[in-house]
């Protein structure tokens, strides 16, 4: 992390620099759309974003990275002490995990309530014993954990000029976009855990199954029936892309560049698995860095404009941590499959 971000963040104590210096590589080194996009927020806030990308990390590696030897049960119990932990710093605590540190102090500094990782949790241990959904509703409960509240997380950072009640299903709506999209391009890296995230309904719909899947990922063969389940899993990614829309304008300006640039470029990765023929069986689908280039170059040129109208302050951090605890979120509301795909912003 560069010393101009930290210092800009009011981020002075010398453990908490080194903590979100770690939570700033994790980021760089596996968020590579998510990295880009947080480079063209103003830098007092990008500590916070890459903190809160940082935890989420640090909990996917216990559920899909310490080594397929682990076993199950030690997976679970990594899980829980990393809540414990948590919830322990968030209510004034301390944390020997660099993570967890920097993580608490941007809670405590843009209020962001412990629900909201209590349920991001939650979704990371089903991913221990759940391996697939029947229905979009299913799959719903378990993205409110595991995207919606990533998008209720990174509002307070992000601003909003609108109550924040009216931006929040927008926000919630573009974290369950984002992550239908890895779903629909790592098809065959998640069968390859075990797993099926893409609802089986949709799947039946046109004659697909898991053994179809793996017979498919086995044999590096092609399926139409296959190619048709994943257009229309496509098709209802691009109607959550649709529901989150409107919120880009809720944002603060100068944050709307930063989020508008991932809108863009995680809507891309649909049309590059368009263009490779729904072919994630068998390979994940990419953009090119020309492309990533150019949506970058757009998102500064916004940036230029919405800094010389705006300028966006930076919370004063309080001495002392206050619990941030909150009464559990509602269950998200339900979304049924759309007939025809709706237009995403542009193609990757």
């Amino acid at each position: 992390m560069t010393r101009r971000e930290l210092d800009a963040a009011a981020i002075t104590d010398p453990r908490l620099r080194q903590a979100f210096a770690r939570c700033r590589r994790l980021n760089a080194a596996h968020g590579k759309t998510y990295f880009l996009a947080t480079r063209l927020l103003p830098a007092g806030r990008r500590p916070a974003v890459h903190a809160l990308y940082g935890f989420a990390r640090l909990a996917d590696d216990i559920v899909d990275d310490l080594g397929t030897d682990t076993p199950q049960p030690v997976r679970a119990q990594r899980l829980r002490q990393l809540s414990q932990d948590l919830g322990s710093a968030m209510n004034g605590g301390d944390s020997s995990h660099p993570v967890v540190a920097a993580v608490a102090h941007t809670a405590h500094r843009y209020r962001i309530p412990y629900r909201h990782f209590d349920d991001f949790l939650t979704s990371m241990r089903s991913d221990l014993t759940v391996t697939d959904y029947p229905t979009l509703d299913a799959l719903r409960s378990y993205m409110h954990g595991s995207a919606a509240v990533i998008g209720l997380q990174m509002l307070p950072v992000l601003g909003h000029t609108t109550p924040r009640e009216e931006a929040a299903p927008h926000a919630a709506a573009l974290g369950e976009a984002f992550q239908l999209t890895n779903f629909l391009r790592d098809v065959g890296e998640d069968l390859d855990r075990g797993r099926v995230y893409l609802p089986a309904d949709l799947l039946a719909a046109e004659g697909v199954d898991r053994d179809l899947l793996h017979w498919s990922r086995g044999t590096g063969r092609r399926d139409p029936r296959i190619t048709r389940a994943l257009r229309s899993a496509a098709a209802v990614t691009r109607s959550f892309y649709e529901k989150a829309r409107p919120g880009l304008d809720m944002l603060e300006p100068v944050s709307r560049p930063c989020v508008r640039t991932a809108f863009v470029l995680y809507g891309d990765i649909l049309g590059a698995i368009a263009r490779d023929g729904y072919a994630s069986v068998h390979r994940r689908s990419t953009v090119s860095l020309r492309r990533r280039a150019a949506v970058a170059a757009a998102g500064l040129a916004r940036i230029t404009a919405a800094r010389l109208t705006a300028t966006l302050p930076v919370p004063t951090p309080t001495p002392t941590p206050t619990p941030v605890r909150a009464s559990p979120s509602p269950s998200p509301a339900v979304s049924t499959f759309p007939s025809d795909p709706l237009p995403t912003e542009q193609a990757r």
